[in-house]
């Protein structure tokens, strides 16, 4: 059985083959049950979260992916993520390659969020503001940047230092980056805004955003934590990765909802669409777009075959 580590995983994710195959996965006859959602108490620290993912397409692959989210895991200079990604043949039930699921995740989440982009950003968008400076955002900007013709990157965080950081490892990638602490300035010019936190308040306020705004939401996976606000939703088009899964999961969606704001009805595309052309997308060049992801099991499937993939072109190569 094939196992890949962090970085043979990140070498066989590619950006643009990933999104493709991302992109393939959504139109393909993919089953993806209900995920396992559990909360893991942890004393005197912020409770964990425990995810169980499985998917497989009939005759082809199947795979599951078990992944650890704990929120405190800075304290002991430990990644927030932690998992694994067991990949199976779904003819024979053999099993094939375990693949890092922390690497596996950011990679995949990013590729997703620029597939979106792809379908509700302006086409011309060269301003991107990353909201969160964690094991994300170097990887959303770069998967931004393979569907967009971004020349300029602004970070924000709470804690200036990791945001000076990240823009400094964003510059390290060949990447126009800055950080700022005038967020509300920021949003205000930004073309696209990727937020990928874990915040439980507000940190997007519709009222500054500029017409033509993208806004890519993939932080705050629970129905408790949000990272827009009412505004956002009242000025955009909404459009989510999965109905199933943000109409349940994304405190972005839930939220509006639960308040009346936002009905059902009201999100107008999950990718799928999107990617069959039904809807095409974003309307005009002044339409402000919301794209709220909170993860779909097809996304690690896709990733888990083509990094199986990869890896075994290279090793033959």
């Amino acid at each position: 059985m094939l196992v890949l580590d962090e970085n043979q995983t990140r070498a066989a994710l590619p950006w643009e083959p990933l999104i493709a195959a991302i992109e393939t996965m959504f139109t393909a006859e993919c089953v993806t049950p209900v995920r396992h959602h559990h909360e893991v108490e942890v004393p005197g620290e912020a409770a964990a979260t425990m995810l169980l993912m499985p998917a497989w397409v009939p005759g082809e692959h199947m795979g599951v992916k078990i992944l650890n989210l704990f929120p405190d895991n800075h304290r002991r200079a430990l990644p927030t993520i932690i998992g694994r990604y067991l990949l199976s043949s779904a003819r024979t039930g053999e099993m094939l390659a375990m693949v890092e699921g922390g690497e596996l995740t950011a990679r995949r989440t990013a590729a997703t969020s620029a597939l979106a982009s792809r379908y509700l950003s302006r086409p011309g968008a060269e301003h991107m503001l990353m909201v969160g400076a964690g094991r994300l955002a170097l990887n959303l900007m770069q998967a931004h940047a393979c569907v967009r013709p971004l020349k300029r990157f602004t970070v924000w965080a709470r804690n200036a230092d990791k945001a000076q950081a990240c823009a400094a490892e964003a510059r390290a990638a060949r990447l126009s980056a800055v950080a700022t602490a005038d967020l509300a300035a920021a949003a205000g010019d930004a073309d696209i805004i990727s937020c990928a936190t874990l915040s439980s308040e507000p940190l997007i306020r519709g009222t500054r955003l500029k017409p033509g705004t993208h806004l890519d939401l993939v932080g705050a996976f629970k129905p408790d934590t949000r990272e827009s606000d009412d505004a956002c939703i009242e000025r955009s088009s909404v459009f989510v990765d999965t109905r199933a899964g943000a109409l349940k999961e994304g405190g972005d969606i839930v939220q509006p909802i639960r308040i009346g704001l936002l009905k059902e009805a009201g999100v107008l595309a999950e990718l799928a669409e999107l990617v069959s052309g039904q809807p095409a997308g974003r309307a005009n060049e002044s339409e402000i777009t919301l794209f709220k992801s909170v993860g779909a099991a097809l996304e690690d499937l896709a990733g888990a075959v083509l990094a199986c993939r990869q890896s075994k072109a290279g090793a033959t190569g």
